[in-house]
């Protein structure tokens, strides 16, 4: 059955016809599983992104670089050994994680390049009391 929102049909396979129709059922049965786990990992990581957003502006406020190579490295470390406890590839979990910190990094440098004001503008925040060094408000 395809699903009315994304047109997603689980049952797709290349294989259908030319295999046994029992061997058909269980592959679909553990397909859902992906289907399920790959469902919660894209969840994951969007709340994953919406935390790294907070960091993300609070490095911009306190003018902190994007990268943080000591927390990076502590972090590729620590997930390799979860990795190897998980029982998964330790190469594949840094590659996947160093994936996601050039991401992040990526959105760190676009938010602090978006609060900077432009040389054209000055900075103004919605209540309109213009915002930079020296001045107060909920955007100093």
């Amino acid at each position: 059955m395809t699903h009315p929102r994304s047109g997603f049909d689980p049952a797709a396979s290349s294989l259908a016809g030319d295999v046994a129709p029992e061997v058909m059922a269980e592959l679909l049965s553990v397909r859902s599983s992906i289907d399920n786990i790959d469902a919660t990992l894209v969840y994951l990581l969007a709340e994953r992104f919406k935390a790294t957003q907070r960091v993300g502006h609070l490095k911009a406020e306190h003018d902190l670089p994007a990268g943080d190579p000591q927390r990076e490295a502590a972090q590729i470390a620590r997930l390799r050994m979860l990795a190897e406890e998980a029982q998964l590839d330790p190469a594949f979990a840094e590659k996947f994680l160093n994936f996601i910190i050039s991401e992040v990094i990526r959105h760190h440098q676009a938010i602090s390049e978006n609060r900077r004001p432009s040389a054209e503008a000055p900075a103004v925040p919605s209540h309109g009391t213009p915002t930079g060094p020296g001045t107060t408000g909920p955007h100093a």
